[in-house]
């Protein structure tokens, strides 16, 4: 007879990360890297509003394409495929309004440097971190375990915190979480009535002006999925003010002032005044042409300037310090979303069916959704958890545990193998010094490679 759908749910009641999230798989260190044991994870999503009247297999050609259909038919054979929580044995079934779809796959996360999240202060009201290069704050992309949210509640048993502000993943520096709504909500309004003061340090290529310079071009984003921006008329208003703190031959050490909080500002601002970050992985490579970017010029379209990125860090094999895989490359939408890793906050996630959200794969393999179900195939015969995190030493030595057990027969990424990215690759000469406001002041220390008598 007629296929029956049952009532929509919300995916998310409310609740934040907890212990059942923390122990899906555990960390472990190596040469100089945190590294996530792959584990098992289901990504869920309500079928979408143009998903309706379209079989499973349709939707999975054309919008879910980092995977073969080959794969999906192994992976519904292998029940990992789940329609109303009933296995799906058919992709040539027609989608209808409010179906609900559960995908089990075999997650890898990229590594992250080892240098671990220094806490500044902690009061009942908020939690002060010092943030290192390469992680994102929140869940996202590739990125759940490896993330600040993550290690706090893992590591700190910091759990519930409600995030005030965030940080590109590859800047580093102080970083405020409050511990209740109320908080939140008196900080979040200092934030919008830039009342906010920021401060950031950076070392730049070449000799900086030693007179103070302010930058007022508008910034336009190239590209969500991979996190690229650009100076564009078209683009929204925003202004940096810069001053030279110390310059060593060949590089600058310049204190940055933002007066807006666009993405990547610092960096696109710095780009266009001809001195970009020493080492930034996306501001100061070829792919912007001759000038790298100096003054607009680029001399390339959108979709050349960001073929040429990718190819740059193809040839590199750093794929990773994008945060984007050779998969993510032939997914079926351009994310939406700020760049880097959008903010979203678990406990305000709306996940109404009736939302037809542009980021299919987001939600069905790039993490859209922060609210996971325990997976049936995550035991301990396939991944081993620790659940109470353990110290360095032995999270190292639980790595001789690694084996073919936990390679899993469908995983494309267990398949293959990557360069790891070394440490000094995953540092980006940009921190967060420094954020002030009404009633409070929080400072991180100058980093190393910001001394006046510092050699790479």
């Amino acid at each position: 007879g007629e296929r029956t759908v049952p009532p929509p749910r919300r995916l998310n009641a409310g609740g934040s990360f907890g212990a059942e999230h923390f122990a899906e798989t555990s960390y472990y260190f190596e040469g100089g890297l945190r590294k996530v044991r792959p584990y098992y994870f289901d990504f869920r999503t309500y079928c979408k509003g143009r998903w309706v009247g379209r079989s499973l297999l349709h939707v999975f050609s054309t919008e879910f394409r980092a995977q073969p259909i080959a794969y999906y038919r192994a992976a519904a054979r292998a029940g990992r495929l789940r329609l109303n929580e009933e296995p799906v044995r058919d992709l040539d079934i027609v989608l209808k309004n409010n179906d609900f779809l559960r995908n089990t796959v075999h997650r890898h996360e990229p590594p992250v440097t080892a240098q671990p999240i220094q806490i500044l202060v902690e009061d009942d009201e908020v939690v002060v971190v010092d943030k290192p290069s390469s992680l994102p704050v929140h869940p996202c992309g590739r990125f759940r375990h490896n993330t600040v949210i993550f290690i706090l509640g893992k590591e700190h048993d910091l759990k519930e915190l409600h995030t005030i502000h965030r940080l590109d993943r590859m800047t580093s520096g102080v970083l405020m979480f409050a511990k209740s709504a109320e908080a939140s909500k008196r900080i979040d309004e200092q934030v919008r009535e830039r009342q906010l003061e920021k401060e950031y340090v950076c070392r730049v290529v070449g000799e900086f002006p030693e007179h103070e310079v302010v930058c007022e071009e508008p910034i336009l984003v190239v590209s969500y999925k991979v996190g690229v921006c650009r100076v564009d008329p078209r683009g929204k208003p925003c202004k940096t003010v810069f001053q030279r703190l110390s310059y060593n031959g060949r590089t600058s050490v310049v204190r940055c002032l933002p007066r807006t909080g666009r993405t990547h500002q610092i960096r696109v601002h710095l780009q266009y005044l001809g001195h970009p970050i020493a080492n930034d992985p996306i501001y100061n490579l070829e792919a912007w042409g001759p000038a790298r970017g100096k003054g607009g010029q680029i001399g390339k379209t959108d979709e050349e300037l960001l073929k040429a990125l990718v190819e740059e860090h193809r040839s590199r094999q750093s794929l990773d310090v994008l945060g984007i895989s050779e998969e993510d490359l032939y997914s079926g939408a351009e994310n939406t979303g700020s760049g880097g890793c959008a903010k979203s906050d678990p406990t305000k996630e709306n996940s109404c069916p009736a939302q037809d959200a542009e980021e299919p794969e987001r939600d069905l393999k790039d993490g859209g959704r922060n609210d996971p179900a325990p997976c049936p195939l995550n035991s301990a015969a396939t991944l081993e958890n620790d659940k109470g995190g353990g110290s360095p030493g032995e999270q190292e030595g639980q790595r001789a545990r690694e084996s073919s057990e936990e390679k899993d027969p469908l995983c494309m990424e267990c398949r293959m193998s990557r360069r790891d990215p070394s440490p000094q690759e995953l540092v980006m000469y940009l921190h967060a010094l420094r954020y002030k406001g009404a009633e409070f002041e929080y400072c991180s220390r100058m980093p190393q490679w910001a001394m006046e008598d510092w050699e790479e």
